[in-house]
């Protein structure tokens, strides 16, 4: 058997879509579907090798090597997407993690992500809530970038962990950034959900749900397409 790598400290950012246990299975298959649009889209900027994508029941995990305000930049973009109907809630935090390699592919584990779910939900539906631990590594990376953060109180976990977390103050520049980001994923979002319908039937439910997450799949790739375009700058914005 192989064993694990050994743990690493990283940026967590965990994306909790807010009451998806509720949702009727097609819905479930769309919001997934844009999520993933949303996360392909925000951490673009980000290298490939200082970032792993992870799948959660209810949401995704982006896991960030080594650049603290490039993980708070995607989440903030990502938490525009909120305006245009995906209910994120958003969770950071700073600690181990490790790579399991002892299954066929290779997954993330590691106290770091648990701790980054617990603040997601504590979240609500359209927040961000930041662990100390992401504030303290904000400011070692990019001194002065942790001053936006305001105290937000201190939480129980249901291991009666204690965390004291943070929000983020938005400045106007902030403000008109988001509201952009809002109006293209608006836009790409709207994409993604058209035209999408599935019939769930308690028969063959595992079909319906593959089947609809590749319909709805091709639409966010599509979304995800239009956002791009919407928000790459023409060449003569790039000088």
């Amino acid at each position: 058997t192989q064993r694990n790598a050994a743990p690493m400290l990283a940026s967590i950012v965990f994306f909790k879509i807010h009451e998806f246990t509720q949702s009727s299975v097609s819905e479930q298959a769309r919001l997934r579907a844009q999520l993933e649009a949303v996360v392909a889209v925000t951490i673009a900027p980000l290298m490939p090798t200082n970032r792993i994508v992870l799948e959660a029941a209810d949401g995704a995990v982006v896991v960030v090597f080594g650049d603290p305000r490039g993980a708070l930049g995607l989440a903030e973009q990502a938490l525009a997407a909120t305006a245009a109907g995906l209910p994120l809630a958003i969770g950071i935090n700073y600690g181990a993690v490790q790579v399991e390699s002892n299954r066929s592919e290779n997954a993330m584990i590691g106290d770091g992500i648990a701790v980054a779910a617990s603040i997601a939900a504590f979240a609500s539906a359209g927040g961000m809530l930041i662990a100390r631990s992401f504030k303290e590594a904000l400011a070692d990376a990019a001194p002065g970038s942790e001053a936006n953060l305001f105290a937000a109180g201190v939480f129980d976990d249901a291991a009666l962990r204690e965390h004291e977390l943070f929000g983020l103050e938005r400045q106007g520049a902030a403000r008109r950034d988001k509201r952009l980001w809002a109006l293209a994923w608006l836009a790409a979002i709207g994409i993604i959900g058209a035209g999408v319908t599935v019939r769930v039937t308690t028969e063959g439910e595992d079909v319906l749900i593959k089947t609809a997450l590749v319909q709805v799949r091709a639409k966010a790739a599509q979304g995800e397409r239009y956002l791009r375009v919407l928000l790459d700058p023409l060449p003569w914005q790039k000088n």
